[in-house]
C-alpha cells in the first residue's frame, strides 16, 4: 500500500501513511555494489568538466545542489523537480549522462524535499511551504548559479509539479533565462483532474475491470463540485496511472520509485527523507496547487518549449498543446513524445536530448556568445 500510494505523487500526491521520526529506515546495503559501479560510470573525468554537490543557503533554507557536465563552457540548465517533494537527483543515473555532453545540468532538492529536508529543522520551514516561496527559491538559486559559473543566463527546465514553479519563475524573472522547457506541464489543475479521470474510467470500462469502474464511479462526477479531498484524488489517479498514464504501456512505475536504491548520490537516510518530505509538504500545498491556472497567460516573455507525452494522464498534454497554440512568445514549440506518458526524460531520453539540441541549445549558446562579459 505504501509503494502504491507513493506512486501517485508524480504531480499531485494524494495519500501517504503517517510517518514517525521513530520509524526505522530500511537497510539497503545489499545495493552497495551496484551503486559503486554506477558511481564509477557516472564519474566525470573530462578536464573541463564539472561534478560537484554542495549545500547553499537560499532564502534562509539550506538547499542541496547537484551539478554535472562534461564541459563547463556548455549552457547551464537548471531543472526544477516534481513531487512536490520528489527530487530527481537519486534517479539521475537512469537518464542524464548523454545530456551532460551538451549542458551543465543543475538539480536541487527543493524546500522540504530529499536531502534539503534533512538539512533543515522542520519547524524552520513549516510556515513557508507556499508556491511563491518555491518560486522565490528557484529565482534566487538561478542568481547564485549564474554568478558561480560565470553565465549570463540559464535554461530553465521543469517537470510536473516543478512546472508550476518554473512557469512563475520565467514570468517573474525572464532576464535570468534563455528559454523555458516544460515537461509534463501543468496548465489548469482541475482540467487535468477531469481528463485523467475520464481516461481511467474509459479504460476500465473497456477492459471490463468492474472493481475499477465501481471505485471510480463512487467519486463521480469528478472533480465536480465536491471538495477535492485526498481520498477522492487517490481513487481518481490510481486507475489512470495503472493504465499507463504515468509510465506509458506500464501498470506501475517501480523502476522510478525504487530507483533511488541504486543511487550513489543518496544514502539510506536520504532515501527515507523523500517519503518524509512528501508527507510534510502535501497537505500544506494541496489547496494552493488545486487552484493553479495558467490559461490566462497569453504572452510569454522568453522562448518556450513544451515536451508532451502522448500518453500522459497524470498531467494530460491536451491543455498544454491548446495553451501553446494561443500564446505569443519569441519562440514556441511543442514536442510530442509518442512512446512516453508523464516521465518523459526517463521514458524517451534520446528524444529528450535531440529536442533540446534542436530547439533549446542553439539559442542558449548564441545568447551567451553575444552577451556582455560578466
Amino acid at each position: 500500500m505504501r509503494r502504491t500510494a507513493f506512486a501517485l505523487l508524480a504531480c499531485l500526491a494524494s495519500w501517504l501513511p503517517a510517518a514517525s521520526a521513530a520509524d526505522p529506515c530500511p537497510d539497503r546495503e545489499a545495493y552497495a555494489p551496484g551503486r559503486a559501479l554506477i558511481a564509477e560510470l557516472d564519474r566525470i573525468v573530462a578536464p573541463g568538466g564539472v561534478q560537484e554537490a554542495y549545500e547553499v543557503e537560499v532564502n534562509g533554507v539550506r538547499h542541496w545542489v547537484n551539478v554535472r557536465g562534461q564541459d563547463r563552457d556548455n549552457p547551464l540548465l537548471l531543472f526544477v523537480h516534481g513531487g512536490p517533494a520528489s527530487p530527481v537527483i537519486p534517479t539521475l543515473w537512469q537518464f542524464q549522462r548523454p545530456l551532460e555532453e551538451y549542458f551543465t545540468i543543475v538539480h536541487y532538492d527543493q524546500r522540504a524535499s530529499g536531502r534539503t529536508f534533512r538539512l533543515n529543522p522542520p519547524e524552520a520551514v513549516e510556515g513557508t511551504i507556499k508556491v511563491q516561496q518555491y518560486v522565490d527559491d528557484a529565482i534566487a538559486l538561478a542568481e547564485h548559479l549564474r554568478q558561480r559559473y560565470g553565465k549570463r543566463k540559464l535554461v530553465l527546465a521543469a517537470h510536473s509539479w516543478g512546472t508550476v514553479v518554473g512557469m512563475h519563475a520565467a514570468l517573474q524573472r525572464p532576464d535570468l533565462f534563455h528559454a523555458y522547457v516544460g515537461m509534463g506541464q501543468v496548465i489548469h489543475v482541475r482540467t487535468n483532474e477531469r481528463l485523467s479521470f475520464e481516461y481511467g474510467l474509459a479504460r476500465a470500462r473497456a477492459e471490463g475491470n468492474a472493481a475499477a469502474v465501481a471505485e471510480m464511479e463512487s467519486i463521480a462526477p469528478y472533480p465536480g463540485d465536491a471538495p477535492l479531498t485526498r481520498d477522492r484524488i487517490v481513487i481518481a489517479r490510481k486507475w489512470p496511472q495503472y493504465y499507463g498514464g504515468l509510465s506509458a504501456f506500464r501498470d506501475n512505475s517501480d523502476w522510478f520509485f525504487q530507483g533511488p536504491r541504486l543511487s550513489p548520490d543518496y544514502d539510506d537516510a536520504d532515501r527515507c527523507a523523500i517519503n518524509a518530505g512528501n508527507v510534510f509538504t502535501l497537505g500544506r500545498l494541496l489547496d494552493e496547487f488545486l487552484e493553479v491556472d495558467f490559461r490566462g497567460v497569453r504572452e510569454f516573455p522568453i522562448p518556450v518549449v513544451m515536451f508532451m507525452g502522448r500518453h500522459d494522464y497524470t498531467t494530460p498534454s491536451g491543455p498544454t498543446a491548446e495553451w501553446l497554440r494561443q500564446v505569443r512568445a519569441p519562440y514556441r514549440h511543442g514536442e510530442w513524445f509518442e512512446r512516453a506518458a508523464h516521465m518523459i526524460p526517463w521514458e524517451e531520453p534520446g528524444h529528450t536530448l535531440a529536442a533540446l539540441l534542436q530547439h533549446v541549445r542553439p539559442a542558449a549558446v548564441e545568447g551567451e556568445r553575444t552577451a556582455p562579459a560578466r
